[in-house]
């Protein structure tokens, strides 16, 4: 089951005064088919910088989107389950789908010789704060422990979230939209 958050977003009135325009759980919160037990919970996103600072509607209320808009952000919490045996041996075979649900079903990387079934690749920097458990990030060639309180910035590398404490891990993430240098594509 999704998790009760309080998400508050702030504007204007129509004197100009600050204001509270949304308050409650955030509006958008999806758990993946494909991956039971993962839930993302959008809190906001920009489709420009610099983004325009208004009253505009909520972003989001549109559809899923793993990535960030090309020149936007993207922010969000996400509740990773801990890896079963079952998702380790047959999971690979779902990861298409998966990030389909997702809206970017290019981003899986996932082949035979993956070390993990949830390699994936975006083109944006994503910075990951731990806020609950642990997880392992997994890349081509090595691994790494993070705990709560730890923070990871992804430079548009391959890599997957490996949770292999056996309790859920609660991460936020902060995408940025950017362009492959041609040294990394």
């Amino acid at each position: 089951m999704p998790r009760s958050m309080q998400r508050i977003v702030t504007g204007h009135d129509s004197d100009g005064k600050s204001t509270v325009t949304h308050d409650g759980n955030p509006p958008t919160v999806v758990e993946l088919q494909h991956i039971p037990g993962t839930f993302f919970y959008e809190l906001w996103s920009t489709a420009e910088t610099p983004a325009p600072v208004d009253n505009g509607n909520d972003p989001t209320l549109a559809p899923l989107m793993l990535p960030p808009p090309r020149n936007g952000t993207r922010v969000r919490i996400v509740e990773i389950p801990p890896d079963t045996e079952d998702f380790l041996k047959h999971g690979a075979a779902r990861m298409e789908r998966a990030f389909t649900e997702i809206g970017d079903a290019h981003a899986s990387t996932v082949s035979e010789a993956s070390p993990h079934p949830l390699m994936h690749r975006t083109e944006s920097i994503d910075y990951g704060f731990v806020l609950e458990g642990e997880i392992v990030l997994v890349l081509d060639r090595e691994e790494r422990r993070l705990k709560q309180g730890d923070v990871v910035v992804q430079r548009g590398t391959n890599h997957a979230w490996a949770n292999r404490s056996g309790k859920p891990c609660r991460m936020a993430f902060i995408l940025v939209g950017g362009a492959y240098s041609p040294d990394v594509n």
